[in-house]
């Protein structure tokens, strides 16, 4: 144990604008939601309507998860944040542990650490107890804003325990994780793997094979029964499960060398491909995996969303549900401007994407990769137009694959087919690209300036879909780039805005590239 609260205070300085804005962003949604529902359905009625309506969907269970009791305002109100946001609380989670343990290892910080007088288990028991701590801090943060939203105080607390409990599973693995994986990365995907293996799991138990909806932490969420008659002993679940699976992480741990993993990369051959004899096979060989977990990812998030919106009639039958629909998505039928608002909240996902690739491309450059490029015959110029190639084929790749997947999940759950759906899907793109040329230009200056992608994401998505909601100036939803987006399938295509955001986003790359070529490589 020696060092470890040495090193925990160490985390949540470096973590403190991470988790920060996580948390903030996690405890807002969540008082948007209590506060925003008894508006959206004003009598009882409505709101049992909807949730019988919501219960008799198949594939909006298996995203949101059952009710269990129609008339609790408490659980209309959570439906999508039992399950869908309680996700991103364990990706949180995942972030933070695994850039204290894998990560660390990876940049040589961990032997450095290792070399004072620390016990060898006190950086991963450090981060453990990071993740431990911020599940513990969104869920009482979560508790305390449905009560101010004016949810009753029991069921807030069982609802902020649910977000606990999946934190802490998410902290288990991700810790066991790090000792299987060799690299950041491969760690990464493990865990996110598992944690989605275990949101399948919930959504098959819930829909149709009740008993496997016991092995999910996010099934044991639905069956806490927040807000109706609780059951308290359920949150000794994932207690149990993440207490074994660190004391797993930490024998295994035992039997591995720093640096190591359990399972150890494959070694690649003597002599590399003649494909990769330029920066730009090198950056598709990259981020391979990464656009194949993506596309199945798009691919699953389009069908289930296509199967979604036939149905979605059934649960805006109040007018204070339709408005507030209609102020998403514009005017026009209530399904095509449920459409709408699933396509720009896709434009937000697949940017994610991008942002990720410029990322990947910063910690190259900060961890000496870039320079080894750059000694050979490749010119700066090529190392980043390789980076941003994939970044905009691919996130152009994945609303192609959203749109169809759409279209094909609408029309199987009855719905009548729109062809406009793909169009509609591919016209998210110039947005993406915007935001996306905005962090490579942030790389261009400099490379830990990348990062800083992300909350400029946050804002965009702040002010921009959530601002007519609240009402916010004209010029201030003006700034984000998905608010110039054509509203399709509810409205009409536009070429203006279209063409000026693909232009701002040509402008940007064209002087990222200029000051990519003058400025010190680090």
């Amino acid at each position: 144990m020696a060092g470890t609260l040495l090193l925990l205070r160490h985390h949540l300085r470096r973590d403190r604008v991470l988790a920060t804005v996580w948390l903030l962003f996690l405890v807002g949604i969540c008082y948007a939601s209590a506060a925003a529902t008894p508006s959206l359905y004003s009598t009882e009625a409505a709101r049992v309507r909807a949730a019988e309506a919501l219960n008799a969907s198949p594939a909006i269970v298996a995203l949101y998860g059952p009710i269990p009791d129609v008339h609790s305002l408490g659980q209309v109100a959570m439906t999508k944040m039992t399950v869908v946001y309680a996700v991103f609380v364990a990706v949180m989670v995942l972030v933070v542990v695994r850039r204290h343990t894998r990560a660390d290892e990876e940049s040589g910080r961990a032997e450095l650490v290792g070399g004072t007088a620390v016990a060898a288990t006190a950086p991963l028991l450090a981060a453990v107890a990071e993740g431990a701590l911020l599940a513990g801090a969104v869920g009482v943060l979560a508790a305390l804003a449905d009560v101010a939203a004016g949810l009753p105080v029991v069921g807030s607390l069982a609802f902020g325990a649910s977000w606990t409990g999946v934190g802490l599973v998410s902290a288990g693995l991700t810790a066991v994780a790090c000792q299987v994986a060799a690299s950041s990365r491969t760690c990464a995907a493990l865990a996110g793997s598992a944690l989605g293996a275990l949101f399948l799991l919930r959504a098959v138990g819930d829909t149709s094979l009740p008993a496997l909806g016991w092995l999910s932490p996010f099934g044991w969420s639905t069956r806490l029964h927040a807000f109706s008659d609780e059951r308290w002993w359920v949150l000794g679940l994932p207690v149990a499960a993440s207490l074994g699976l660190v004391v797993l992480a930490g024998g295994l741990q035992s039997r591995r060398d720093l640096g190591a993993g359990l399972v150890e990369p494959r070694p690649g051959p003597a002599h590399g491909s003649p494909r990769l004899a330029d920066a730009m096979a090198l950056a598709w060989r990259v981020h391979g995996a990464l656009l194949a977990f993506w596309t199945v990812a798009a691919l699953v998030l389009g069908l289930v969303m296509g199967a979604i919106a036939p149905n979605i009639g059934a649960l805006l039958d109040s007018p204070g549900a339709r408005a507030a629909m209609q102020r998403l998505g514009g005017v026009g039928a209530v399904q095509d401007t449920m459409l709408a608002a699933m396509l720009s909240v896709v434009g937000v996902v697949v940017t994610c994407f991008g942002l990720s690739v410029v990322a990947h491309g910063a910690a190259d450059e900060r961890d000496g990769r870039t320079e080894q490029v750059l000694a050979t015959a490749t010119s700066r110029g090529a190392t980043l137009t390789a980076t941003v190639v994939v970044a905009v084929v691919g996130a152009a790749w994945l609303l192609l694959v959203v749109g169809l997947a759409l279209t094909v999940g609408y029309g199987a759950a009855g719905g009548v087919l729109h062809g406009a759906l793909v169009p509609a899907a591919l016209v998210q793109a110039p947005a993406v690209w915007a935001v996306t040329a905005l962090a490579v230009l942030l790389l261009a200056v400099r490379s830990r300036w990348a990062v800083l992608g992300w909350a400029l994401l946050g804002l965009f998505v702040a002010v921009g879909q959530v601002g007519e909601l609240l009402r916010l100036p004209s010029w201030v939803v003006d700034l984000s780039p998905y608010a110039h987006t054509p509203r399709m399938p509810v409205a009409d295509f536009a070429a203006a805005p279209v063409v000026a955001l693909t232009l701002v986003a040509a402008v940007l790359l064209v002087v990222a590239w200029q000051r990519f070529g003058v400025r010190d490589i680090r």
